[in-house]
């Protein structure tokens, strides 16, 4: 990285941390796409299986303690969750429902993948979706399946490891190598992976620079 980048990359993550030290509240619950906000603002997408730490993540990268709620039973979000951030709104944050919690009734399930669906295809504000995949167990089918659909609905996205701080170094070290080759095989993934650990606040400076440089394009 040249002098030049170097700067610009810290004036990036300084303007994502005041962007994130301001306002940031939640606006709504959308349980169907006629509910949804207007158009009005860029839209940077959470998307991950039920228990991957979601919530968790988006309370680290706000820096607030519960702006996302966090349940001890996966797949509480059955709806599209809205956070406004900036005064006035610069963008807002999209809390998808979480997938692969096999409790879930059948119709349940296909009511979440439509809302989903139709929410990734029809979104003319969405810029970027954030894939969020546990560190401990890498891409599983489900996450697969999701990656499928963004390709499909053409999102760009890009790949998230979460509670990094659950496993050793060197099993980190594989999965980001393993996630990586499977995000480049993908026609909508960025080719780079993010490493976070909500609990040790560890790669949420640089995913707020992302949430940032995402929203501007």
């Amino acid at each position: 990285m040249t002098p030049e980048e170097e700067a610009a990359r810290a004036e990036l993550i300084e303007q994502a941390r005041l962007l994130f030290a301001g306002r940031v509240e939640f606006l709504k619950s959308a349980p169907a796409l006629k509910h949804l906000p207007d158009p009005d603002v860029p839209e940077i997408a959470f998307a991950g299986r039920s228990n991957v730490g979601k919530s968790s993540l988006l309370n680290a990268l706000t820096g607030r303690k519960s702006i996302a709620r966090t349940s001890v039973t996966p797949g509480r979000t059955q709806e599209l969750n809205y956070f406004e951030v900036g005064e006035p709104t610069r963008l807002r944050l999209v809390d998808m429902p979480g997938y692969g919690f096999a409790k879930a009734p059948p119709k349940v399930v296909e009511q979440w993948r439509r809302l989903v669906r139709d929410y990734l295809r029809g979104r003319v504000v969405l810029k970027r979706t954030l894939l969020l995949i546990d560190s401990r167990h890498g891409v599983k089918p489900v996450d697969a399946d999701m990656m499928q659909m963004l390709d499909e609905a053409g999102v760009g996205y890009r790949v998230v490891l979460t509670k990094a701080d659950k496993i050793k170094a060197s099993e980190l070290e594989a999965v980001t190598a393993e996630t990586i080759t499977a995000a480049r095989k993908r026609t909508a993934a960025y080719p780079e992976v993010i490493v976070t650990s909500s609990e040790k606040k560890m790669g949420i400076e640089e995913l707020r620079a992302a949430v940032l440089a995402d929203s501007l394009i």
